[in-house]
């Protein structure tokens, strides 16, 4: 079993043809930009939407713990009482509070992909796992590239690569495609960013693309953190020096999507306010020219 917060269907940026993505909860990496920060934590999460609310109190009164309370404008809840059973958002007849994260077998997540064969074949799409950080669900994740093997089924993992080098080397053998994250090249940044060194990362990247096994490249672009000359320089400079044949880069220009989930969540959305900016067309021109000089393709999803 592991917490799903999310199935999309019909996708079409992770991966090749129309996808079915699957969201898994766990994270160890908690960047100040992430776009999904319903993601991080391993289990559920309690969402809550202020213009959805009626002040009916529902989620108060039923509450087994006590930790819901009507403040002045707004639900507060006491997360030292919450034991998130969500009875809270059983209750709410506007959907005002809600559970990110269900918790679900492999046999329950293969009857939703098994139902899109049909479009894969027509599409040559297939399935991706991402996250959160599909690494951090093991014993799921391996069953269901197995699975999804003996029907066929084409696989994508998105993933940081932080996680133990057996471990990846396992999970990537069972896979057709991996989207692979660098999210800057100075480890001390990176660490500042993240949460997490790149070391662990940018070994485990070699390691893969010395399997070779197709991969891309995905780098996050955000001025102020890391669309800079230096570290865009270095980053091609490190992506054309990986051994077989050169991955394509994906870009992603920086947005402020997830401000409204934390909003939610009742978190803080760049809390030591890092300068982070959506990059202009001529930063991104730059950042293409850089990695064009050193032989590696990139283009702006």
């Amino acid at each position: 079993m592991s917490y799903i917060f999310d199935i999309k269907r019909y996708s079409i940026n992770d991966g090749p043809g129309i996808r079915l993505t699957v969201f898994f909860k766990g994270c160890p990496l908690s960047c100040v930009w992430c776009h999904n920060p319903e993601g991080i934590d391993k289990g559920q999460n309690k969402l809550y939407n202020k213009q959805k609310c009626l002040n009916c109190l529902s989620c108060v009164n039923i509450c087994p713990q006590s930790a819901l309370a009507m403040t002045s404008d707004d639900i507060s809840t006491d997360m030292s009482l919450c034991t998130g059973c969500g009875k809270c958002a059983e209750s709410c007849p506007t959907k005002a509070l809600e559970m990110s994260g269900k918790e679900m077998s492999t046999n329950e997540i293969m009857k939703m992909i098994e139902k899109e064969i049909i479009i894969f074949d027509q599409s040559r799409g297939g399935v991706t796992l991402c996250g959160g950080e599909p690494l951090y669900n093991k014993e799921v994740l391996i069953e269901l590239l197995d699975r999804c093997r003996r029907l066929s089924i084409h696989t994508t993992l998105d993933t940081s690569l932080n996680a133990n080098p057996k471990l990846v080397k396992e999970v990537a053998q069972k896979c057709d495609l991996l989207l692979i994250d660098i999210k800057h090249m100075d480890s001390g940044l990176h660490y500042k960013y993240t949460g997490v060194t790149n070391e662990l990362i940018l070994s485990n990247i070699k390691m893969v693309a010395k399997m070779g096994i197709p991969y891309i490249i995905r780098i996050p672009l955000i001025e102020g953190v890391n669309a800079d000359e230096k570290n865009m320089t270095e980053t091609a400079r490190f992506i054309s020096s990986l051994p077989g044949k050169i991955p394509k880069v994906e870009f992603l220009p920086y947005h402020d999507i997830a401000k409204g989930k934390h909003t939610k969540l009742g978190s803080v959305y760049n809390p030591n306010n890092v300068p982070m900016e959506k990059p202009s067309e001529e930063v991104i021109d730059r950042c293409v020219k850089i990695f064009k000089s050193a032989g590696v393709e990139a283009i702006v999803k």
